[in-house]
């Protein structure tokens, strides 16, 4: 069997394989035929972009913005139009999708507690599986741990050494003054750094030859995360169209305490002026667009090497982006806004035109890649294989996706099962919230209280204590979290510890954790804390 022969029954067969297993492509779980080597397995792109919410693409049925490439990928391929990340924040988000698991399984919470490196990342299980492997970009990860990369470039893992410290400050929930400062947007006259991060991918492609050994490449990139600048071409065409946010008085004062608790830790309790807005929307729809034309570029060198017909190409994103709805901005919350994400899967001969509504999530595509890709597995993998879910069958996905966030702004654990079109947000130490996305795209009528879905709500929260223990994980967070603001202060000044707040969370406000956390009071002077 050749590789191009291999793309045409790549996924033939039941989904799925036991833990601790070696995963094979599929045609051959279904014939039953041994793998041979190289020539029977795809090569594998993956493109994983920064805070792109779900909605924001031509494929999903915005209005507005503009993804002609991503379209014409989605047409070619395969659209899950409901997948969701691991956690709504980058780092823990990419420590899921680094081991294959849920966040909380590897120790990653927030952008303080970044990938611990106790489980393989999937880029090596695909290396020791044969594979070439090639990573550039943004990853959040560590730089002390094996990423799994034959070759990279400028690979970015800035939390781990440089902790967002806003995280550390949860219970009680600390107020992140110069938040609401990021929603505004500007346009620029120069590409963005990500066109070094594709240009290398596309290089990488193009040393390729479509009858060579497989080859595995990640590709991350920073946009659309704010700042929200916008290259000016696309800018300026936007600012007269976009939509704006609808949030009415009677959401905000119906909203979740959890949710209320996060406006205001993002200092977004007073509106933000409309012109603001606008220019912040415009800046994000003009990063998509020009983020568009980047991942035209590598399905362009797919192309014109020879190397789609064996090349599984995927899009998508570490987490969403609020941007004005229920009156948030940024990301760290449950909603769909930031917590479902745009995914695409095209290439090697895979259905064609394709859309899959069943709920999924970064942990199934991870398995599906060590599937595709004959890799051992780890016995701690997490997800399902997406390869019947291609072809309209449910194989062995049990048709529910799983998120969870600890992160900044969260005074409590919270955790998410979407099954259906029913979703629930459970709070550990709250109620919940529950909705029908079907009736309610736009989470505003909550159904926990209501009667005549109990069985859906007891199903839901079924499901999400048999995966997970919520209130041992939120424990869990702020201890991890108390123990890495421990390290920090351990290895800096007290001078040095003020500074690392006030960046983030202002002079008085800092002076004042620092008393609580050091248990003495010292005033802050302009050369440092003078103690008492």
């Amino acid at each position: 069997m050749t590789r191009r022969e291999f793309g045409g029954n790549l996924l033939r067969g039941l989904g799925g394989a036991a833990l601790a297993t070696t995963l094979r492509p599929l045609d051959a779980l279904a014939s039953g035929e041994a793998l041979s080597g190289a020539e029977c397995k795809p090569n594998i792109i993956l493109v994983l972009s920064d805070q792109h919410a779900y909605k924001y693409c031509g494929f999903m049925g915005h209005p507005v913005v503009r993804t002609p490439n991503l379209d014409k990928i989605a047409a070619s391929g395969v659209v899950f139009r409901s997948t969701y990340c691991g956690s709504p924040v980058s780092a823990p988000s990419r420590a899921g999708m680094i081991s294959g698991v849920y966040p909380s399984d590897c120790n990653s919470f927030c952008n303080s507690t970044a990938w611990d490196g106790g489980i393989p990342a999937w880029p090596v299980l695909m290396r020791d599986a044969g594979y070439h492997t090639f990573g550039a970009g943004k990853m959040d990860a560590h730089d002390n741990f094996d990423l799994g990369f034959n070759e990279s470039m400028n690979i970015i893992n800035s939390h781990w050494k440089k902790p967002d410290i806003t995280s550390l400050f949860r219970r009680p929930l600390c107020i992140r003054p110069t938040a609401r400062n990021q929603v505004d947007g500007r346009s620029r006259t120069t590409p963005h750094r990500d066109a070094q991060v594709v240009k290398a991918t596309e290089e990488f492609i193009r040393r390729q030859r479509a009858d060579g050994k497989p080859w595995v490449a990640y590709c991350g990139v920073h946009a659309p995360h704010d700042p929200f600048t916008g290259l000016e071409k696309y800018y300026d065409y936007y600012l007269s169209r976009v939509d704006m946010p609808e949030v009415e008085n009677e959401e905000l004062e119906r909203q979740h305490i959890v949710f209320t608790q996060m406006r205001y830790h993002k200092n977004l309790g007073t509106p933000i002026p409309a012109e603001r807005i606008r220019r912040a929307r415009a800046g994000y729809y003009a990063m998509i667009t020009e983020l568009d034309e980047h991942i035209g570029r590598l399905w362009a060198a797919l192309e014109e090497t020879g190397q789609l017909e064996n090349t599984i190409f995927v899009y998508t994103s570490d987490h969403g982006e609020s941007l004005g709805d229920h009156g948030l901005w940024l990301k760290n919350n449950l909603y769909d806004v930031a917590a479902r994400i745009p995914m695409v899967v095209a290439g090697a001969n895979l259905p064609r035109g394709v859309t899959v509504d069943t709920p999924v999530a970064h942990v199934d595509l991870i398995r599906t890649f060590l599937e595709w890709g004959g890799a051992e597995a780890h016995g701690r993998l997490r997800g399902h294989s997406l390869a019947s879910l291609m072809h309209g069958r449910a194989g062995g996905h049990p048709g529910w996706a799983y998120s969870e966030s600890h992160s900044e702004g969260n005074s409590t654990g919270s955790f998410m099962i979407r099954k259906g079109d029913w979703k629930y947000i459970h709070f550990t130490w709250y109620d919940g919230l529950l909705y029908n996305l079907a009736e309610d795209p736009g989470e505003l009528k909550n159904r926990i209280a209501d009667p005549s879905v109990r069985d859906v709500l007891k199903e839901l929260r079924e499901i999400l204590h048999a995966e997970v223990d919520p209130v041992a994980l939120t424990e869990k967070a702020f201890r991890l979290q108390r123990e890495r603001m421990d390290e920090l202060a351990s290895t800096r000044t007290e001078v040095q510890m003020l500074d690392l707040l006030s960046s983030r969370l202002g002079e008085g406000q800092s002076v004042a954790l620092l008393n609580a956390y050091y248990g003495r009071t010292f005033a802050y002077m302009p050369e440092g804390p003078k103690k008492h």
